[in-house]
């Protein structure tokens, strides 16, 4: 009764809060009677409390062990807040000066220090080790415990060595493990390597019902992201991106289009990444594109949106990122982007892994396809990663899924194919074995097995791999099967499947719509008639001044703008030549040279026709700085083959003239001359130019017809086409 009265008044004091969340008073109580203690508890649940307040009591310091420095010095921060003085708290990690080490010692040993944060690196250096056995330690903490696991998507070998050190510390020191996300693998793997099977569990749901989940097909990713930032104005949000150059990349996107927004990733210095983060607390940012490890340190409450640009790596790390939206709360709006290119991506950083690791990483990888790809509710989907049931019709409608209108199939017969043949076979095939057995897909494992003469080889082909795709994720996620994912993703009947096998009853499982794909090309531009319907009356208009602003210039038409263009102006409507130069297909050198009838025109329709412009769908782009392209206009300048530039890129001839004529179509002008006159003779040249002078189209198939293809292949008429429109066009 003591215990209790004290905690709320320490609860007040300390902290300003009238009551404990959720099971935060019975994890202080369990800690404070020197119990090991793990805690599961989501982002936002109120983890820190549960070690800081049972510290503030204790006698001794707690060590508190935490992966990031941020994390570190943002609660060290608050705590002092709290306290009302500096000795209360302090971090112990690589950041420090000598005399600064020498001050948090002292503190520590005079007993000023009730918390004292250290990295896992800092904790096992042997100075330090020596320096805690000669005090009195209350507890350890270990923050993001997760990171123990190599099933965790924060994998931290040091943090594999946390128990060896403690013991080394002194005897029978109580432990409180603390993480957000942890799948019953990772729990297991927590126990084990800190030695605590017999610590009370503690595990919060993981449902953080506030959370609105949406995937989208990746297609002009960039102009989507803008739009629903430009639609979520005076919102906070974050931009999630896998590499520091797409960061880089957004945030500068984000900026040209009047968004307060700043990068943050490990390639910025520590001041950098500092003052990114005081400047999004204190609100002076509005958006920050970053790479993973941002926000592990922010207490920001009110972030409404989360969006990943790409693909996560694994469910445990999207349901941290996205669990730093909404925590107060309020809104909070997590958007995934995904293609199969970012899985592409993604499995080719983990080939040149150790088998064991690319084992795993295969199989935590493969759970985020499944989601993304799945039409099942996505929360039912997370919280079942992490071993929770939940009945779908608890989301509300706050996911994509639950919202678009579903369609059902009876999944009673082909539900008990698959159980049969798991119960018949034994328990050692995968996901994909058992779909390339109902598609009769012949490979070394199936004849190996003898499994093209099984009397199910081939019996499920009509109905195609995503419905046997779906079938076994939707009898999972009903619990009639498991993954066993430390062998390989093996399915294993449960109980459920085999009550079901015993007594079948009719069911109805959710058929999947595949997501529709991104452009092959992973092209993030809008193409016409992307982004809105197509204003007929204004392409006829435009049409009609092309033709004769043609005339005036003795051109053809399409040298000064290409029929996708007009189609994109007419839904876009560009009123500045800015404006005109985002249009697909323009670029700076055209607008300039051409546009200023065009924007004129179009203004004046918009204003007499009193049109309310998509401005939010005029996205400014950055200019286009590929590498490559870059190389390519720079040894055009030095006057090197085409071939030759070819063979130095490690690309074939074809496939540079297309970049060559993207970087013309752009509006940069190239002088091609040097390499024309090698390749086509003058008379030749004349010919193909004199043909485009008057063609009405520039397609290369009609003009090969026209001039004969057995005097010219279709690179000689495509060269002369890119010479042609950048002399003319540019």
């Amino acid at each position: 009764m003591e215990i209790e009265k004290s905690l709320f008044d320490n609860l007040q004091e300390f902290f300003g809060f009238d009551n404990f969340k959720g099971d935060q008073e019975a994890i202080i109580t369990n800690i404070l009677n020197k119990k090991d203690t793990f805690v599961i508890m989501p982002t936002g649940g109120g983890k820190s409390i549960c070690y800081q307040l049972p510290a503030l009591m204790s006698e001794g310091t707690a060590i508190v062990i935490s992966p990031l420095i941020a994390l570190m010095k943002n609660q060290v921060d608050q705590l002092r807040a709290f306290g009302g003085n500096d000795s209360i708290a302090h971090f112990l990690n690589s950041s420090l000066t000598k005399s600064e080490i020498t001050k948090v010692k002292e503190d520590v040993t005079s007993g000023k220090t009730k918390l004292l944060y250290v990295a896992p690196e800092s904790l096992s250096k042997e100075d330090n080790v020596n320096f805690l056995k000669g005090i009195t330690v209350s507890f350890v903490s270990v923050d993001e415990a997760h990171c123990i696991s190599e099933w965790g998507h924060d994998f931290r070998p040091e943090y594999r060595k946390i128990r060896q050190v403690i013991n080394g510390i002194g005897d029978n020191i109580p432990i409180i493990a603390l993480t957000a996300t942890a799948t019953p693998k990772v729990q297991f793997d927590i126990r084990k390597n800190l030695q605590m099977t017999d610590a009370t569990l503690f595990k919060s749901s993981f449902n953080r019902s506030n959370l609105y989940y949406e995937v989208r097909p990746k297609k002009n990713v960039i102009k989507e992201i803008v739009r629903f930032i430009k639609n979520n104005s005076g919102k906070t949000g974050i931009v999630y991106c896998l590499s520091r150059k797409k960061v880089e990349e957004i945030a500068e996107v984000l900026t040209i289009n009047g968004i307060k927004a700043l990068p943050y990733h490990a390639g910025l210095d520590a001041k950098t990444r500092s003052d990114t983060q005081d400047k999004f607390l204190m609100e002076d940012v509005e958006v920050i594109v970053a790479t993973i490890a941002f926000g592990m340190g922010i207490d920001k409450p009110d972030v409404r949106y989360v969006i990943h640009h790409d693909i996560p790596k694994s469910m445990e790390g999207y349901y941290q990122e996205t669990g730093r939206a909404g925590r107060d709360g309020g809104e909070g709006v997590c958007v995934a982007f995904y293609s199969e290119k970012d899985v592409e991506k993604l499995t080719k950083f983990m080939k040149d892994k150790p088998v064991s690791e690319r084992d795993i990483g295969t199989q935590i990888l493969k759970e985020v396809i499944d989601y993304s790809e799945s039409s099942v509710c996505r929360r039912k989907q997370i919280l079942h990663y992490f071993g929770e049931n939940f009945d779908e019709t608890g989301c509300n409608s706050m996911c994509d899924n639950c919202r678009a209108p579903k369609t059902y199939f009876d999944a009673e017969e082909s539900l008990l194919k698959v159980l049969n043949f798991i119960q018949n076979q034994g328990e050692k095939f995968n996901d994909q074995h058992l779909i390339n057995v109902f598609l009769g897909q012949n490979n070394k494992d199936i004849s190996d097995y003898k499994h093209d003469q099984h009397a199910l080889f081939g019996t499920g082909k009509e109905l195609g791999a995503n419905y046997w795709n779906s079938l076994i994720r939707q009898a999972e996620l009903s619990n009639f099967i498991r993954k066993d994912v430390d062998h390989y993703g093996l399915l294993l009947l449960t109980e459920t499947g085999k009550k079901y096998i015993a007594n079948p009853y009719g069911l109805k499982f959710i058929l999947n719509n595949p997501m529709e794909k991104a452009d092959a090309d992973g092209n993030d531009e809008p193409h016409s008639q992307s982004a809105g319907t197509l204003d007929v009356e204004l392409l006829k208009m435009l049409k009609d001044l092309l033709k004769k602003i043609a005339k005036q210039k003795s051109l053809p038409p399409f040298v000064i703008f290409q029929e996708p263009s007009l189609d994109e102006m007419c839904t876009h409507y560009p009123v500045t030549i800015d404006e005109l130069k985002q249009i697909h297909g323009v670029g700076s050198g055209k607008a300039v040279k051409f546009g200023a009838p065009f924007v004129e025109l179009i203004k004046k329709y918009v204003e007499e026709n009193d049109i309310d412009r998509p401005q939010d769908l005029i996205i400014k782009s950055t200019a286009n700085k590929s590498a490559l392209k870059v190389s390519i206009i720079q040894n055009i300048d030095r006057k090197i083959g085409l071939d030759d530039i070819a063979s130095s890129k490690g690309i074939n001839y074809e496939d540079l003239l297309r970049e060559v004529e993207s970087i013309v179509n752009s509006g940069t002008k190239l002088n091609l001359g040097y390499f024309v006159d090698e390749m086509i003779d003058q008379d030749r040249q004349d010919e193909v130019y004199e043909y485009f002078i008057a063609a009405e189209v520039d397609s290369i198939e009609t003009a090969l017809k026209e001039l004969g293809e057995a005097d010219y292949t279709y690179e000689d008429i495509q060269l002369m086409r890119i010479k042609f429109m950048s002399e003319l066009g540019n």
